[in-house]
């Protein structure tokens, strides 16, 4: 891998596959730390629905691509940041293109048996790493904390920790292992989404939301109740969509290691259910504010869709 060469520094060039959420918030991270070599693709770039990913690319001076191979050409580093639904077809786009043997990150929330896949199609191409997030993307960005594992992730944590300003440590060499952490910690994570939703869209109608919070701290007593229905309830209206397809993946996990994902199942169906309903004006507008008025509204969707 030959890196551009600065003075005392070694800088990567980078190639983002997939440009949401994630790709603009450790692409634009990386920008502001300096990195000035960063390229852009995702599916939606030639639909009218990319315009805003290739504005919000343009912006903090990315090269915005015109396809995936022209976007990982020349690079030092691919990070592919896709839907897990299609994290191994973006590897498959770009396999054909890669030259130099550059690393391979993928940070796509996806099983470890997905990861093992795309590590094998790769082969011989790029040195693919395991990565998993662990914390919500904002407000840290590229320092978001990350878990890395596989064998080529020993040897590319001085690039990222010094030369990127990255955060993150190091899961075992055995690719899958940082993988396996994230799914199956998100059975519990999800779920609990899925089951705030649940249990208090019923205290609304049944008009006990606050004697429910309260009685909840008496076995939690650590815990806000009232903050955490808000937040968990306003996270799957805003992200269910995407989220129900990593429970998908966390359905996978969980067979791969022999258990039956009854409840990574559910959680995957309320969780796409309540992002389509997030998408309703009616409840978006509350999502800000939470409360009563959110449980309203997502109620009366719920009633106008029995």
């Amino acid at each position: 891998m030959s890196l551009h060469n600065t003075p005392n520094r070694n800088t990567p060039r980078l190639a983002f596959i997939g440009f949401g959420e994630a790709g603009q918030a450790i692409a634009g991270g990386l920008r502001d730390h300096g990195i000035e070599t960063i390229a852009a693709w995702d599916i939606l770039f030639p639909k009218p629905e990319g315009a805003a990913l290739k504005e919000a690319g343009a912006a903090m001076g990315a090269r915005i691509a015109s396809s995936a191979a022209a976007a990982v050409r020349d690079s030092d580093i691919v990070v592919s940041a896709v839907t897990a639904s299609s994290s191994l077809e973006a590897a498959r786009s770009v396999e054909p293109h890669l030259s130099g043997n550059p690393y391979f990150l993928d940070i796509n929330s996806v099983s470890p048996g997905r990861k093992t896949e795309t590590e094998a199609l790769l082969a011989g191409k790029a040195r693919y790493v395991d990565v998993a997030i662990l914390a919500p993307i904002h407000p840290k960005r590229h320092q978001t904390p990350v878990l890395l594992a596989g064998p080529h992730a020993q040897p590319i944590m001085p690039l990222l920790m010094d030369e990127l300003d990255m955060r993150g440590a190091i899961a075992g060499d055995e690719t899958g292992q940082a993988a396996g952490l994230k799914m199956i910690r998100s059975v519990m994570i999800k779920g609990i989404e899925a089951l705030s939703l649940e249990c208090f869209l019923a205290a609304r109608r049944a008009g006990i939301v606050e004697e429910v919070a309260a009685s909840l701290k008496n076995n939690y007593p650590t815990l806000d109740w009232s903050a955490i229905k808000d937040y968990n309830i306003e996270r799957m209206a805003s992200h269910g969509v995407r989220r129900a397809d990593k429970m998908d993946q966390v359905a996978a996990t969980l067979r791969e290691l022999g258990i039956e994902p009854l409840m990574a199942t559910a959680t995957s169906t309320r969780q796409r259910e309540m992002g389509l309903i997030g998408k309703e004006p009616a409840v978006r507008s509350t999502l800000t504010t939470g409360g009563d008025a959110m449980l309203d509204a997502i109620s009366t969707v719920f009633k106008a869709r029995d």
